[in-house]
């Protein structure tokens, strides 16, 4: 089972449910069937702050991902951890579908280019 856990931090409301089974229903499309997954919402000096801290970039930006355990083997008996995607409303606008996509894909390993394209595409349409 996947459990997701949402917090809103935006100051923006945001379908929290909605996100959390758009997550599910991307990652057991990917083979992910179990493990926890951290979803935040957050205002823009906050994300700018996180992609300024992780990345060496002063810019804000619609999403950030921070992998855990992916796909990786796990010891029997261990939960996974997939990580948290952190989403900015204030970048992504109404439309915060397609960068929790992308985010989720980074999650699982994915890269820019064209399988995540293709990948992005089979889950937002």
């Amino acid at each position: 089972m996947i459990t997701v856990e949402t917090t809103n931090r935006s100051g923006v409301a945001v379908d929290e449910q909605a996100a959390s089974e758009l997550a599910r229903r991307v990652l057991e499309a990917e083979g992910v069937s179990d493990g926890e997954l951290g979803l935040a919402f957050v205002g823009a000096d906050e994300i700018r702050g996180l992609k300024s801290e992780h990345l060496d970039i002063d810019e804000e930006t619609d999403v950030l991902s921070f992998p855990l355990d992916g796909r990786d083997d796990l010891p029997e008996g261990v939960p996974r951890a997939l990580g948290d995607v952190v989403l900015c409303p204030q970048v992504t606008g109404a439309e915060w579908r397609a960068p929790l996509v992308h985010g989720l894909l980074h999650l699982l390993g994915y890269d820019h280019g064209a399988e995540m394209d293709v990948r992005e595409r089979q889950h937002t349409t």
